[in-house]
């Protein structure tokens, strides 16, 4: 979908051609690219909600296994899973913002009714699981529908100079969103009462909702670019997604995505046990290092955010050099920690760990940059597709990353018998699959494509 308005001399025309930086030549402008941010913000705040807030609750306060919201979590991944469903919808439709209202509606009811299926489950535990399950399922079409819908309509009206940017500011957006709610709901919740969980889930739900509104505001042209993309998208979802798996490079990024993601999610389980297993950090030391972890990532994707942008933008071949110095640099880092458990207390492992992090924000900022560029690159009304079929691979990843790292290093704590040995031998996984989504990321420019039909088509 090229970003284009109505010919128009009117005064009213060129004011909204300024503020909103929807030009065919112009893109989004910046004030446009931070409050797309706001969405991804509001996003992030009712995932750490549900995946995070309500996790602990099930666990602590009301004793539930553990298993059950690990298990919810999974399952609201494995439903985004129909990202290529969503994409092809907002495709084939006039706007993409309908999708991404849908969608954080679709988010807001589901956090709601995990709440309140949280709060049934001391006195009504069957009913309570049946409506988590539904609940997770909603959040699940949820985050698939606004994000994938989210990214597309970035993909598309973000010119290439701005797209490091861009998907810096969308990543950076999350990360404050979730740190910024959990900062509040947490001091709201002491001392801890169901009826100030509802009421803290309530105003995070709702005001995430909100914030989306304002954020989607008048961003796209209802007329923009209509008949060209409903001309180019094929209208059949079988067609259009065999079609897309056609593409040597969509296939190949799609690969490198479920690779990357796999090794950037294994250690988010693992790592705060392992500093207590292997240094004897206590828990408040641990989660320091978890926002030393955090603090890198940041730095990362401002790196990039700025460095692409000042350095030639997101043209895909120019970020795959940004996507495999990050894999590269996170291969280093777990290559880094895998020494530190065999070598125990006295190993320095906070600069490791704020390595892995500054490489981690690295690589995941150029991806998102390469995604965007890659969406459009076989021309309008394929974005949302494209963006559906990697959110989906990332998915995929994620509901399988945590899952394997820990059961990893179950399985080598029973088999050596020690803690080390069994965290040296994940992180040695998680490295060679850095190095293998570095290999692939440096492939993906080399396979042919559509996209060289469209070399001169303006995003």
């Amino acid at each position: 979908m090229s970003a284009t308005l109505r010919s128009t001399g009117s005064p009213q025309g060129i004011g909204q051609r300024i503020n909103q930086g929807q030009g065919q030549g112009q893109g989004l402008g910046w004030i446009s690219i931070g409050r797309l941010g706001l969405v991804q913000a509001s996003l992030g705040a009712i995932v750490m909600l549900v995946t995070s807030l309500l996790n602990r609750v099930m666990v602590v306060e009301y004793a539930l296994p553990a298993a059950l919201p690990a298990g919810l979590v999974a399952f609201h991944y494995s439903v985004q899973l129909l990202r290529p469903r969503f994409g092809h919808g907002s495709d084939i439709g006039n706007r993409r913002t309908p999708w991404i209202i849908g969608g954080m509606g679709t988010l807001t009811l589901g956090g709601l009714l995990a709440t309140n299926a949280t709060l049934m489950s001391p006195n009504m535990p069957g009913l309570a699981i049946f409506l988590a399950v539904l609940a997770y399922a909603m959040i699940g079409a949820g985050v698939g529908a606004a994000g994938t819908s989210l990214l597309a309509l970035l993909a598309s009206r973000t010119t290439e100079s701005r797209r490091p940017a861009a998907a810096a500011v969308t990543w950076i957006m999350m990360i404050v969103g979730i740190v910024v709610t959990a900062a509040i709901a947490g001091s709201l919740l002491d001392p801890f009462s169901p009826e100030r969980l509802a009421l803290v889930a309530g105003g995070v739900v709702l005001g995430a909702f909100l914030l989306t509104l304002f954020a989607v505001a008048g961003i796209e042209n209802a007329n923009a670019a209509v008949g060209q993309r409903e001309t180019e998208a094929n209208h059949d979802f079988k067609a259009a997604m065999a079609e897309t798996w056609a593409d040597p490079v969509a296939r190949r990024f799609s690969v490198f995505v479920f690779v990357a993601m796999l090794a950037y999610s294994m250690q988010d389980m693992v790592l705060e046990p392992f500093a207590g297993l292997v240094f004897a950090y206590t828990p408040g030391q641990s989660t320091m290092l978890s926002s030393l972890q955090h603090t890198g990532v940041l730095i990362g994707m401002l790196l990039v955010g700025i460095g692409g942008s000042a350095f030639g933008g997101a043209n895909h071949q120019r970020m795959r050099k940004w996507v495999a110095a990050g894999c590269i640099g996170s291969a280093v880092a777990m290559g880094l920690l895998a020494a530190g458990a065999m070598a125990g207390p006295g190993f320095p492992l906070r600069p490791a760990v704020f390595m892995l992090g500054f490489a981690n924000g690295v690589f995941a900022v150029s991806a998102i940059g390469a995604m965007m560029s890659l969406a459009g690159a076989s021309g309008p009304g394929h974005e949302g597709i494209r963006m559906g079929l990697w959110g989906a691979a990332q998915a995929m990843a994620f509901g399988l990353g945590g899952f394997l790292g820990a059961v990893g290093v179950d399985i080598g704590r029973a088999a050596f018998a020690a803690d080390g040995p069994a965290f040296f031998t994940v992180f040695i996984v998680e490295a060679v699959l850095f190095v293998a989504a570095a290999v692939l990321a440096i492939g993906i420019a080399r396979a042919p494509s559509r996209m060289q039909e469209f070399q001169g088509v303006s995003a």
